[in-house]
């Protein structure tokens, strides 16, 4: 319930206003708030410590996750490599006898010898060709920076300026990437 006080209030001046106040009858109880307050204060703690308590638990199973994922990026690319040196053993094997024969070879036996390194460099090929390896093709195409290296420069009226006229070595790409550009002679009639 509300009431209503009429009070006069005079200044230094002399001069009076008159303000009306309006009072409930029960002024609001401190003492009940204070409580509510302090339960309120203490759930949003407990709440914070929650969330606090899940966020550390996030970092630490994230650090775990990245953990095992490095672990287990390693021993796959262990594995990749096992199985990349499993495949080129043949060609060591087929390398050392193809040195033993030419040890002990006279000039009828070398017509055999060219024959078992060419049979070598044929599986070698097929070997890293497995593994995504592929030759960057060259003689007669145009020079292009990104898969070739130009060192040397031959005029040839033949051909058109910026074809590959010779190739020193051979380049490579595996799955997209060069790994080696091809070393080349460039046409340059100027």
């Amino acid at each position: 319930m509300t009431e209503e006080k009429k009070v006069i209030v005079n200044n230094e001046d002399g001069d009076s206003a008159e303000i009306n106040l309006q009072m409930s009858q029960d002024p609001p109880e401190v003492e009940e708030t204070a409580p509510d307050l302090a339960a309120e204060l203490e759930k949003l703690k407990e709440e914070l410590s929650a969330k606090d308590d899940r966020i550390l638990r996030l970092q630490a199973e994230f650090a775990n996750f990245r953990k095992r994922t490095a672990k287990e990026n390693s021993e796959l690319a262990a594995v990749i490599e096992q199985a990349f040196l499993k495949d080129l053993l043949p060609l060591l094997d087929n390398l050392n006898l193809a040195s033993k024969a030419a040890e002990n070879a006279d000039n009828a036996d070398v017509e055999a010898l060219r024959k078992g390194i060419e049979m070598i460099k044929q599986e070698t090929v097929a070997v890293m060709g497995k593994h995504g390896l592929e030759p960057i093709e060259t003689l007669n195409k145009p020079f292009d920076p990104n898969y070739h290296q130009a060192v040397g420069a031959v005029k040839d009226e033949t051909k058109e300026d910026g074809t590959i006229a010779a190739e020193f070595q051979r380049g490579y790409i595996a799955r997209g990437r060069v790994i080696r550009p091809s070393m080349v002679q460039v046409v340059n009639n100027a």
